[in-house]
């Protein structure tokens, strides 16, 4: 019977809302072998290196623990002495983590090779494995392809899972990225899939298939020795299975029992009870969420940039230039750090065109100036001060106002 733990991470792996998870996950190892970062699902990706090192660096910096790198960027190292020592450290792990990337090209690469049974059997012996992102999608008998479907348009399908949670006794289907938001105006939810695309993929799934919903930042801890898992994190954790669902906040605890063989179903809602979780309702803390502090950020500056106020504009430019320092200073997701300097460079531009644009919009300022000077024209006309009042009259017309005087009063234009 297997003694250890297997820890499931919607996202931020290597975010600070993950720190006091780590730690307590390594204060509770009990084989007390060495702590692994696994770098097969970016291995395809030109900057996997720095993704390895990043884990390295956050461990040690933030978690206050060393970390190796066992790295196993293809099946074409199975068979090499470089597999063969991943195969060695692997023996002797008590900690890996396995994170950001592509969970079909994590399937393919590793499903022919020792390493799935070797996580597996350290598992049993007392160790801790930590699946975040992309890497939680493999662990289940069925795998996501998000990529292939978010972005390349393939069908909606399902590929076999690494099956490494299965092979310990819990038959599951991990989705993370649950309540993601980064669509703005399209639904993002269900790691990407949107409520509809979701609805139809879990149609496709085996009946009474049990559906774990990761929130981001959110973990759900497995101890297979008590058969109990735990959630914690920001947000929330759902349990789905054949049309009803049951969602676990922070610190809440549930049973084995819950999670796949039905036994103890109370609680779950079913019938209208049972839609999926609406937007609305995503239960994040905004301060410790990258995208929401950076779509408040940008909604912001558009709002300044329709009222042609130059200083909320400059504020909102510094304060994400700020969150974005601080993100990277977290070891925040490196994609989400590389999509949110897009959006900050599009406000820049538009900082620099988009005010050009606005300056065809008479500024409230300039309103007030220009009906304070006919004001004085027309009492120097009132008091018979002609030479005044014409010089106020050439003074508006050098930049720009048309000054006209009628028999309801003077009425000025650009």
């Amino acid at each position: 019977m297997a003694q250890g733990t297997v820890a499931l991470l919607g996202s931020g792996e290597l975010s600070g809302t993950m720190v006091e998870t780590h730690k307590m996950l390594l204060s509770k190892n009990r084989s007390r072998g060495k702590a692994l970062f696994l770098d097969t699902p970016a291995g395809f990706q030109g900057n996997v290196d720095l993704i390895a090192k990043r884990a390295v660096e956050y461990f040690e910096r933030q978690v206050g623990s060393n970390m190796e790198i066992a790295s196993f960027k293809s099946a074409e190292s199975a068979a090499s002495p470089e597999g063969e020592e991943v195969y060695r450290l692997f023996s002797e792990a008590g900690y890996v983590l396995i994170g950001p990337g592509s969970p079909t090209y994590t399937v393919r690469q590793l499903k022919d090779t020792p390493i799935p049974a070797l996580l597996g059997a350290m598992v049993t012996r007392g160790g801790c494995l930590v699946a975040a992102s992309a890497a939680a999608l493999t662990v289940g008998s069925h795998t996501l392809p998000v990529y292939e479907i978010y972005k390349v348009g393939e069908p909606l399908h399902w590929t076999g899972g690494l099956d490494i949670i299965g092979h310990l006794g819990l038959e599951l289907v991990v989705i993370p990225h649950w309540n993601n938001a980064e669509g703005g105006n399209h639904d993002t939810r269900f790691c990407y899939m949107g409520e509809e695309r979701f609805r139809a993929l879990e149609a496709q799934l085996p009946p009474d298939t049990t559906i774990l919903g990761l929130d981001e930042h959110t973990a759900c801890i497995l101890d297979f020795s008590s058969r109990e898992a735990v959630v914690a994190g920001i947000g929330q954790v759902t349990i789905r299975r054949g049309g009803a669902e049951k969602r676990f906040a922070r610190h809440e605890k549930l049973s084995f029992e819950q999670l796949y063989d039905g036994s103890d179903a109370r609680g779950f809602a079913t019938g209208d009870q049972a839609s999926l979780i609406p937007p609305s309702a995503i239960n994040v803390d905004a301060d410790t969420q990258f995208w929401n502090r950076m779509h408040r950020i940008e909604k912001a500056f558009y709002h300044a940039l329709e009222q042609n106020d130059l200083a909320v504009m400059t504020t909102q430019l510094l304060e994400a230039d700020r969150l974005l320092w601080q993100a990277q200073l977290d070891l925040e997701n490196p994609e989400f750090v590389s999509q949110g300097r897009e959006l900050y460079r599009e406000m820049i531009v538009l900082a620099g065109t988009g005010v050009d644009q606005a300056s065809n919009v008479i500024p409230r300022k300039f309103k007030d100036l220009v009906s304070e000077l006919v004001e004085l024209r027309e009492q120097y006309r009132r008091d018979k001060r002609w030479p005044e009042a014409d010089q106020i009259r050439s003074c508006l017309q050098s930049v720009g106002v048309v000054l006209e005087d009628t028999e309801k009063g003077p009425r000025w234009r650009l």
